[in-house]
């Protein structure tokens, strides 16, 4: 009987260790990768992600920055739970009904799809650039990673509607802006919305931090990436799984060019195939040979902005 008593304690014991070392290994991988408060410079470096303007001379950048600040409106909303979100508005000096929404990746902000912008307003769109929950000038405790990004999306669409009910909408991200782009064609969207391009975006955030877990910390996915995934759950209320891209460009009506460079090792190339396969819209592919993460667009302008501005002129 004290034998039994004894061993019922150990085990006790021995569960709460590892409760304990469950929820603090969770804690820390939310933190270091989720949490819009502590730095995300560790894990942009280890995958040599770079700013969406860096690989422009410094020239150019500093003069699509001017360009960017002289004509940005400030504009403002506020989401279902109770955020408040920022986004600059560029309205085109020509007369056009055409909206381009440009969507940043991971631990970025708007201004820094400032070259971006900038080649939508000059092609004679009208463009907001948003900043994600817990970006920029939004508000936010955590990074979305697209999924409660896709409603905010919605609700800068209304926004745009509410201004011009004749508007027509374009949807475009690179890496978890592309994924965003995805996650919100699953949507029941306004047929404002008529083209999503998405450059780069992941299959999952499962899948994304999956490989990330490896790459960086070379750990197998259980316990870890499960203890994150439980503590986000609580914390930001969605799960990795549920936030996928494949299972919402599923359910895509939305004409979609998928955009990927096959260097791209931070969201691996593959992934391409694996949401350009299933999305049940009409749909495009553009490869961009010896294109890493985000760099498709310097890598070859041409290309990748010729098939932009043909993709949009024909889903208009």
């Amino acid at each position: 009987m004290k034998g039994l008593k004894i061993f019922v304690i150990a085990l006790v014991i021995l569960i709460a260790i590892c409760i304990s070392a469950f929820l603090i290994v969770g804690n820390y991988f939310y933190n270091f990768a989720l949490s819009s408060k502590t730095s995300k410079k560790e894990v942009l470096e280890s995958n040599e992600a770079e700013d969406t303007n860096e690989s422009i001379n410094s020239i150019e950048v500093q003069n699509i920055n001017k360009w960017f600040e002289e004509n940005k409106k400030d504009i403002y909303i506020n989401t279902y739970d109770n955020l408040k979100l920022h986004a600059y508005e560029f309205n085109n000096k020509t007369i056009s009904d055409i909206w381009v929404i440009v969507i940043h990746g991971y631990a970025g902000n708007g201004k820094q799809m400032s070259n971006y912008t900038k080649q939508f307003y000059d092609m004679g769109y009208n463009v907001l650039t948003v900043d994600l929950r817990g970006a920029g000038q939004s508000e936010g405790s955590y990074i979305g990673m697209g999924w409660h990004d896709r409603l905010d999306i919605i609700e800068w669409i209304n926004n745009i509607i509410e201004k011009n009910e004749n508007s027509k909408i374009v949807l475009f991200g690179v890496s978890m802006g592309a994924a965003t782009t995805m996650m919100t064609t699953g949507e029941n969207l306004p047929s404002n919305v008529k083209v999503a391009i998405e450059d780069c975006g992941y299959t999952s955030v499962w899948d994304e931090f999956k490989v990330q877990l490896n790459k960086m910390f070379h750990l197998p996915t259980f316990p870890a990436l499960n203890a994150a995934e439980f503590i986000t759950t609580i914390r930001a209320g969605y799960n990795f799984k549920e936030a996928s891209s494949v299972e919402q460009v599923k359910k895509s009506n939305t004409p979609t060019l998928f955009i990927h460079g096959n260097k791209d090792e931070f969201v691996p190339f593959w992934m391409l195939d694996e949401v350009y396969n299933v999305a049940n819209c009409k749909k495009e592919k553009l490869i961009i040979e010896g294109a890493e993460h985000a760099e498709s667009s310097s890598v070859n302008p041409e290309l990748y902005w010729g098939t932009i501005k043909e993709f949009i002129k024909e889903n208009i």
